[in-house]
């Protein structure tokens, strides 16, 4: 019989709003862990079940509310639903600090002995004030509070240890595989309504502030004002959130190429069709998006930022955050530089043959559970 390791464990996983990575992720646990002999707990707001199929995996999904924001009155409410929905676990594993602040004072309030590890998936969001420093306290509290911290980047590993976090290990996350494409790049190109020859540049990824879509759109404006490049290469950014009205005022008053498709769930086919995928973030651990175009053979334009350096290696073009003029000469570069492009390519299936997959990323979790949780308990005589 194979060794399964968390035999007769209950593991919840705990994670707040999510529509992307941190919730793809977990996702991706659910099964493998079950493999491993546990029982899997997945603890969080009802719209991610719906969204990523928590149950239907398999595993026993329990609501709590766990905002992405600071909201102290409904922290208070997801703190008593959570320590609820622990009784009976042997470990409980948060991911980002919104999850690990409310696992944490779960925890204490059940019997405070149940191991607690947090995985790090961002850094904290840009700015000051009173709101920065609250955050900045809730940090230093939650990685303290964890026997185990994972960080998704060196960045973030650093960052804890300098917290004062016990434990931190850097516990790459990986990017599922994307499904086949289902329609050929002509087909796509189409239905985007692109019938000449114009370069399809794609974005992928949460319209919100971290993801640089400003930056990106000052970039599109000077290089449809760039004579090396024509017909104007065509933007189309999959992805919903709160900036997307604000986006869709701008790209109208300033008439720029750009579309903005709303939340998709043919990515492959889009980045089937591209000739370029651009990544703008302010700020980003093991962006998803930069892992499936490298893995489609896409070459990529990315910030120099988080752990996007030591993801992509010389596998892609990296420039200042923030610096519209670089991130515009380097989609100019790539786009008028067939040969250029090709190495790109080249480049980026060769990085990309060296990340640890999904079943890696979930061996190493189940390898620090086991470790926690110490050998599964004996199972009385028959």
């Amino acid at each position: 019989m194979a060794e399964t390791p968390l035999r007769d464990r209950c593991i919840t996983e705990v994670l707040a709003t999510s529509t992307g990575g941190v919730g793809t992720h977990v996702r991706s646990l659910v099964a493998p862990l079950r493999a491993s002999g546990a029982e899997v707990d997945v603890c969080g707001p009802a719209a991610t079940d719906v969204l990523f199929g928590f149950s239907g995996r398999g595993a026993r999904f329990t609501p709590v509310e766990i905002s992405a924001g600071l909201a102290p009155a409904a922290d208070a409410r997801a703190v008593q639903s959570l320590r609820r929905a622990l009784a009976g676990s042997d470990l409980v594993h948060a991911h980002g600090l919104r999850a690990g602040l409310v696992a944490a004072a779960a925890r204490r309030l059940a019997d405070g002995t149940v191991p607690l590890v947090l995985t790090l998936h961002n850094a904290l969001p840009e700015g000051g004030g009173l709101r920065r420093r609250v955050l900045e306290r809730a940090e230093r509290a939650t990685v303290r509070a964890a026997d185990v911290v994972l960080a998704a980047s060196a960045d973030l590993a650093e960052n804890a240890r300098r917290l004062g976090a016990r434990d931190v290990r850097v516990a790459p996350v990986s990017a599922p595989p994307l499904p086949a494409a289902t329609r050929t790049p002509a087909e796509v190109r189409a239905g985007l309504g692109l019938d000449d020859d114009r370069a399809l540049v794609v974005a992928v990824g949460r319209l919100h502030p971290q993801k640089g879509y400003d930056v990106l759109l000052d970039a599109v404006a000077r290089w449809s004002a760039d004579e090396r490049v024509r017909p104007v290469p065509s933007v189309v950014i999959a992805g919903d959130g709160p900036l997307q009205d604000e986006l869709a005022r701008r790209i109208r008053a300033e008439a720029l190429p750009v579309t903005l498709l709303g939340r998709r769930d043919d990515v492959a086919d889009l980045l089937g069709a591209a000739d370029l995928c651009v990544l703008p973030s302010r700020w980003e651990a093991r962006s998803l998006t930069a892992q499936e175009a490298l893995r489609a053979g896409v070459p990529l334009v990315a910030t120099r930022t988080g752990g996007l350096p030591e993801l992509l290696g010389d596998a892609a073009e990296l420039v200042p955050v923030g610096d519209a003029v670089a991130f515009a000469e380097a989609v100019v570069r790539v786009l008028c530089d067939s040969a250029h492009a090709a190495d790109l390519v080249a480049a980026g299936l060769r990085q990309a043959a060296g990340w640890p997959d999904e079943a890696g990323t979930a061996a190493q979790l189940v390898g620090v559970y086991r470790e926690l949780l110490g050998t599964p308990p004996a199972r009385p005589a028959t």
